[in-house]
């Protein structure tokens, strides 16, 4: 997946796009390549969305790795980052799955869901 959009939206909203998308895949219609995540409160963004998650976000984009060898390339404690790294898996910005080192055991790997995401927020 190469796009990922945050934004907020209504429930009517979510099954509108819902009904969209199941329309354009029984015409046979090749379905976008990204994932929307909404939110019904723009404060449950911004509440996400944090400088040092995007700044998370941006260094498991570039280099997906553990836990600790994400907070050293950070200079942020072990506990905070992992903390920020269940949260944003919770929000489906991230994934984490075990690999398996030749002779070293297993890790868990941090990798970011797509190459970028858009912040998108309509507030009326």
């Amino acid at each position: 997946m190469t796009n990922l959009t945050l934004k907020t939206g209504t429930e009517e909203d979510f099954f509108k796009r819902g009904q969209q998308l199941a329309r354009a895949a029984d015409r046979g219609e090749q379905l976008p390549d990204e994932r929307v995540i909404s939110f019904e409160d723009p404060n449950d963004v911004m509440k996400l969305i944090t400088e040092t998650r995007l700044a998370l976000f941006k260094a498991v984009k570039d280099t997906p790795g553990s836990i600790t060898n994400i907070a050293e390339r950070l200079h942020r404690d072990r506990s905070a980052v992992k903390r920020d790294v269940d949260e944003m898996e919770r929000a489906g910005l991230v994934t984490i799955t075990e690999k398996i080192l030749p002779g070293h055991g297993r890790m868990k790997e941090v990798r970011a869901v797509a190459s970028r995401f858009r912040l998108q927020a309509d507030i009326a």
